[in-house]
């Protein structure tokens, strides 16, 4: 057996995405059953597992720089690996000083039965399955955030576009059934956490393979009590229907929310990436959301510098967002992956050429989201207002996804308030005005 059978604490650092914090989170209760004590990061643990993410560059720079950090608090830990980046890359990861275990997508759920085999060894033991045998679905969300819980209701991914190696990270795709994932949402409800977030890698393909689909699972969760606000975290155009979004603009809990990716305005480039729709689908689905929510905010995520694409294609892109009625931007400059179609195209890109493109779309994107922010300047949301004190400032989203910031009050925390928004502020937020004697006495505030 190996010694940390006799210890008791764990800690986590989790990079990436929303899914991965769910994951951990899920990991950790698994952990916690099997008697462990869950610390924070920055304390001394004998066991630290890193959730590890293959979407962002440098990868194997980030996990080194975790690695040293948790050896730091206690040179004499365990130190397993799990995550995407464990998945792709496990023998480069079990070089790192440090790593005694890399999991693949499938062991890393079985983390407690592996423990046993966890040894200081000049080389991390790796346990890696292909991940063509990789089916099974864990679900999960995440904890210790007092004002929302990101929910996995989907794994893994079927579409293959030429630029993403989740498909080989993450397997095929796969979910829960709608009747399940109801249950699992009134597990979440009884944190106390006023928002869920569905999560997924691509979560309008849940149901496929069981006859359910991602409408019947909207439509159910809607009549679970105890959660204030539901929010769709991304979802493909092709997959977001019109049942949709009419739903949406009708319910009284899913927000007027959406993240579409669009990742490129160009149909010549978009076949390139292989993606599922055409640039007409995409403003058709934009249209059709503004029509029932004029309010509704709406995120896009957007590649630049794909190979093959000229300045002509680029600004083709950044006119076609311009004219959309969108509300921000997430831009990311074209990175090679290994054992993608892309990388294997010629006509690239610079890498100067695809910063300064970048640059230029968050531009636009700050032109967007100022826009849409003073669109909504005299009138009265919703906000959700978090835990975090800055500048003795306090902040939480609106419905519609608008960074609203007030004097800090701890009791405000975790509540619901219906805030004017009455003024920008020099750092990008609006200031919220309400009358807390009201505040205090409304249904939507729980104290």
């Amino acid at each position: 057996m190996s010694q940390i059978a006799e210890k008791s604490t764990v800690a986590f650092y989790t990079l990436g995405c929303k899914l991965n914090f769910a994951e951990s989170s899920a990991i950790g209760q698994q952990l916690m059953k099997g008697g462990f004590e869950r610390v924070e990061f920055q304390e001394s643990a004998n066991l630290y597992v890193i959730n590890t993410c293959s979407v962002t560059d440098h990868a194997d720079r980030k996990c080194k720089k975790v690695v040293r950090e948790a050896l730091k608090q206690n040179p004499d830990a365990y130190i397993v690996i799990i995550g995407c980046y464990a998945q792709l890359k496990p023998q480069e990861i079990a070089s790192i000083p440090g790593v005694d275990m890399v999991l693949g997508a499938a062991e890393k759920f079985q983390l407690l039965d592996h423990l046993h085999q966890l040894v200081k060894e000049p080389k991390a033991r790796v346990y890696n399955a292909p991940i063509k045998e990789v089916n099974t679905f864990v679900p999960g969300f995440s904890t210790g955030d007092r004002t929302r819980v990101f929910l996995k209701v989907q794994d893994g991914c079927d579409y293959f576009c030429s630029f993403c190696t989740i498909p080989l990270a993450r397997g095929a795709s796969r979910s829960g059934t709608v009747a399940e994932t109801v249950e699992l949402v009134k597990n979440a409800a009884l944190t106390g956490a006023k928002e869920v977030v569905l999560t997924g890698v691509n979560l309008g393909d849940f149901g496929v393979g069981n006859g359910e689909n991602f409408f019947q699972l909207v439509q159910a969760i809607d009549e679970v009590e105890g959660i204030e606000r539901f929010r769709i975290s991304s979802i493909e155009p092709n997959l977001l229907s019109n049942d949709i979004i009419e739903f949406v603009s009708r319910s009284k809990k899913f927000v007027p929310h959406f993240h579409i990716p669009l990742q490129s305005g160009n149909n010549e480039i978009l076949g390139r990436m292989r993606r599922r729709y055409e640039r007409e689908l995409y403003a058709d689905r934009i249209a059709r959301i503004k029509e029932l929510m004029p309010h509704c905010g709406i995120g896009v995520d957007v590649i630049v510098g794909f190979p093959g694409e000229t300045e002509e294609h680029f600004l083709d892109t950044y006119t076609f967002i311009n004219d959309l009625n969108v509300s921000y931007l997430h831009v990311f400059p074209y990175s090679e992956r290994p054992n993608t179609t892309a990388r294997k195209m010629k006509e690239v890109v610079p890498v100067k050429v695809r910063m300064e493109r970048g640059e230029r779309l968050r531009g636009l994107s700050e032109k967007k989201r100022m826009q849409f922010y003073r669109e909504h300047l005299g009138s009265k949301r919703w906000v959700l207002f978090e835990e975090e004190e800055k500048s003795g400032k306090m902040f939480g989203f609106t419905d519609n996804y608008i960074k609203v910031g007030v004097d800090y009050d701890p009791l405000l925390v975790n509540t619901l308030v219906e805030v004017e928004l009455a003024d920008m502020d020099a750092n990008g937020w609006v200031k919220g005005e309400f009358d807390y004697a009201e505040v205090t006495h409304t249904s939507k505030v729980v104290l």
